[in-house]
Order: C-alpha cells, then structure tokens, then sequence
C-alpha cells in the first residue's frame, strides 16, 4: 500500500521544534513538555467516539465476548500492554482482553521489517483466535494506514464484530473501515515522524478509557475501587485489605477475617461485612446480581459504599 507521508499530520514538521538540537538541556525539554501538554486536549475532543466504544465493548464482555487489540510497533505494543494489565487489576479472564502486534512475539522487543505491511496476516492473525461477532476489534495505528491492521479490521467486518480505529490522523483508511474511528489529532512530532511520542501518548490515554471505562460498567470497580484486583502479590495482597476497609469501614483484623473467609475475594468480603452475610450468601448474591456490589446490598435493604459506617 503506497501513501504520500506527507500528507499525514503525523509526519507533519513541528515548527515548535525546528531548533531543538540546538538548544540547553532544560529548555529542549520544555519544548518536548509543551508538546506533551496537547495530548490531553486533543483526546478530549474525541471522547464521544471514545464513549461508543467503551459501550461496546463493555457489551461485547457481557455477551461473553472479547476485546481484541491490534497494531504495528508501538501501536501494538501499546495495546499488548493494555491487555496483558486487566487480569490483575480487573480479575479478567487471561482471553478476554488480547494485544496483537505485526511479527507476533518478537516484534514486542524488537522490530521485525515488513511485519506490518502483511495485509493477510492481520487477517490470520483473528482466524486463529477464532475471532467472532460477539467480539470487538480495535485497530491501532497512529497513520491510520497500517495494512497488517487493515487486513485485520476488513476480517473483523466481515464477521459481524465491532470494529473500532485508533489513529492520529482524521479520514485515514482505518477510520474509513471502522465503525467507530477514534482520532485525536496531536499534530507534528518533536521529531518528525516520530509518533512513539505525543500519538503514543493519545493512544495510551485512549486505551486506558476503553478498558477502565469498560471494566466499570460491567461492574469491576466499587465507587473507584478495583474490587476484582487479583492478589497476586505482597502489595496487591495489602491493596486487598486496604480496599475492604475503605469500602466498608471496617477494621484491619475484620476485613483480613473476611477475606480468608472468602478465598480472598474483595466483592465478597465486602458484601459480608456490610450486608452481614457468610461467605457462601454474600457469593451467591453477587453471582445473581452478576458481579455488581451496589445491586446485591440493595436487595438486603443495605446502603452500599460505607454511607452505613
């Protein structure tokens, strides 16, 4: 696929930064921090668009889909980063959230050439997932013209999916594919071209919505606690703890009570101390209200978020 880079704002010249080698070292970095500052601005401007596709997504997670990410480079390190931090903070399954990247493995550490001009790959690359309808594709690509994810997205089209874009460019091929085309446009690079910056950035904010906002509405975050966080760890085994006590307002000794009482399962332990229940009930609530805390100690007539303590 042949395209005239300039004609890409990603590849625009940043006049900003015309003079940077010429510069101290504090104010070379001051030219890169004003920069970095219009990232968060140009992601506001798209968050309608980023707002449809946390809706679908998160109802693609409630009809037992999944969400696939897909990228070159960056883009697909970014996304493989992404995915590979839900199970831990989320308690997701390890399948529900999965980063691809052009040249597979390896091209997580390392470059390998021409990866992401393999249209057919970004193709085969779903098929072996057995990617389906029930699931949702996001392409990532600051160019917005990547033929290994544009291969993907018409295969994900193909099959009935939701097919959601991520560039840094407005009217790119990928946004043209796309039934949802996110593109927060942040302008020319300090280093020309150099779209692991102020684009990488975007895309990271973006990404971070699509997962945390998706995570929220199907009921994995308890007012801005991660009440599915896995305890994998010393820290995240006090994370626990800490999360119980400001969930319920309950003592220290009480909340590691209720959490070996449970397998170590912070909704439950929660909804045992402030709906006064055993483990076994507080289990079985939260599995008929689907996991959200706030419905199960509604049914026991109790108020939810500590307003009780």
């Amino acid at each position: 696929m042949k395209i005239d880079l300039s004609t890409l704002v990603t590849e625009s010249r940043n006049a900003a930064s015309e003079n940077i080698d010429t510069l101290p070292t504090l104010d070379m970095l001051k030219v890169i921090n004003n920069e970095d500052q219009k990232v968060a601005l140009a992601v506001e401007r798209v968050l309608p668009q980023v707002a449809q596709a946390v809706d679908s997504i998160s109802a693609a997670f409630t009809r037992g889909g999944r969400l696939i990410y897909c990228g070159a480079g960056t883009s697909g390190r970014l996304g493989i980063l992404d995915a590979s931090e839900c199970p831990p903070t989320f308690g997701t399954p390890r399948g529900q959230v999965i980063g691809l990247i052009a040249g597979g493995h390896t091209a997580i550490l390392q470059a390998v050439e021409n990866a992401e001009d393999n249209v057919a790959q970004g193709e085969q690359d779903l098929r072996d997932l057995a990617f389906n309808a029930n699931d949702v594709l996001v392409g990532i690509a600051a160019s917005g013209r990547t033929p290994y994810v544009i291969g993907a997205m018409n295969y994900a089209r193909s099959q009935g999916a939701t097919v959601v874009s991520l560039t840094c460019n407005q009217n790119s091929a990928m946004s043209q594919i796309a039934d949802i085309a996110i593109a927060p446009v942040v302008g020319g690079e300090v280093v020309t071209g150099s779209s692991r910056l102020k684009a990488a950035t975007a895309q990271k904010l973006v990404l971070n919505m699509l997962t945390t906002g998706s995570m929220i509405r199907i009921g994995k975050v308890y007012g801005n606690l991660m009440v599915d966080v896995e305890a994998t760890n010393a820290k995240l085994v006090q994370r626990q703890i800490n999360i119980v006590m400001q969930a319920t307002g309950c003592s220290h000794p009480r909340a590691v009570e209720a959490l070996n009482a449970c397998g170590k399962h912070c909704k439950t332990a929660i909804v045992m101390i402030l709906a006064n229940l055993s483990a076994d009930e507080a289990s079985t609530l939260l599995k008929h209200h689907n996991g959200f805390i706030r419905a199960a100690l509604a049914e026991t007539g109790r108020q939810s978020d500590g307003e009780n303590h």
